[in-house]
């Protein structure tokens, strides 16, 4: 186990002008993915930047690569992961908003965490208090950065190694208010609303719906469906946090879909108040 502190992203792809390129800080090691044949041509010359430049600020002692990614075979590019720099060790350990989390740079989904969450993990301790429920909850980026705001978290993910990161984390930190468990999101929601839970707070952080255009429709029912069931699990007054990152769902069409969900979960309740008030008056 190496500790390190600090980890976030370096250079966002498109969003730094730098397409198909992201580089990942984790502590003293960097992890970059070359994602296009023009990205990967460069990948000689990005690795020599990385060293010579950052030699002063970080001092990297190694540098992987995460091309495993299966947007690289579109590009007739090998799924590759190795070391191209120094040494990286198995697992490093490292801190966002204030929470240990210790990552598998090798082995984890995307670079060994989703790093370009950090901002908004930290913008959900604002919102977060009360009964929060993390779905797709991973390594509980998300659960265990708001678990000191709250009562009480709890996690859900489908994957059992997941949970067990999660869970790893949680214990690594002493957070004792939060708990994981694995299981299919769109079951849990309906689970729990059969069973009339509540949370103040409920986050929604899925994998892609859409991969590809033709996918867009079942996606935007995909999207669509989760957030109303969410939102009707909220307390009055609750905070729904939802993420998409569908390539092909774009920001206006992902704030149409929650909105018609909203709208949906709205009539979904004043029709049970109007059902309520009838079985009250009839109950009189």
């Amino acid at each position: 186990m190496v500790e390190n502190s600090n980890a976030y992203r370096l250079v966002y792809s498109e969003g730094d002008l730098l397409p198909s390129v992201i580089v990942d800080r984790y502590g003293d090691y960097l992890v970059l993915q070359t994602l296009s044949q023009g990205a990967e041509r460069l990948k000689p010359v990005l690795v020599d930047l990385l060293v010579d430049l950052l030699v002063e600020m970080f001092s990297p002692k190694g540098i992987l690569e995460r091309n495993d990614p299966r947007v690289r075979l579109l590009e007739g590019l090998e799924q590759r992961v190795g070391t191209l720099y120094g040494e990286v060790p198995e697992q490093v350990e490292v801190e966002q908003n204030g929470v240990t989390f210790v990552c598998e740079l090798a082995k984890g989904q995307k670079t060994g965490g989703f790093l370009d969450q950090r901002e908004n993990h930290q913008a959900a301790r604002r919102y977060a208090s009360g009964r929060v429920l993390d779905c797709f909850s991973y390594q509980g980026g998300f659960a265990l950065t708001v678990a000191d705001k709250c009562s009480q978290v709890e996690g859900v993910d489908f994957a059992a190694t997941a949970v067990e990161a999660a869970q790893r984390n949680q214990e690594r930190n002493s957070i004792r208010n939060a708990t994981f468990r694995e299981g299919n999101t769109f079951d849990v929601l309906k689970e729990y609303d059969e069973a009339g839970k509540r949370f103040q707070m409920i986050i929604l952080d899925p994998p892609a719906f859409a991969k590809n255009r033709e996918s867009v429709p079942a996606a935007q029912r995909g999207y669509k469906e989760i957030n109303l069931r969410a939102l009707k699990l909220l307390e009055p007054g609750g905070f729904l946090l939802t993420c998409s990152c569908s390539y092909h769902i774009t920001e206006p069409l992902f704030l149409q879909i929650v909105a018609e969900a909203a709208n949906d979960a709205r009539d979904l309740w004043l029709s049970l108040s109007v059902e309520h008030s009838r079985r009250t008056i009839l109950s009189f």
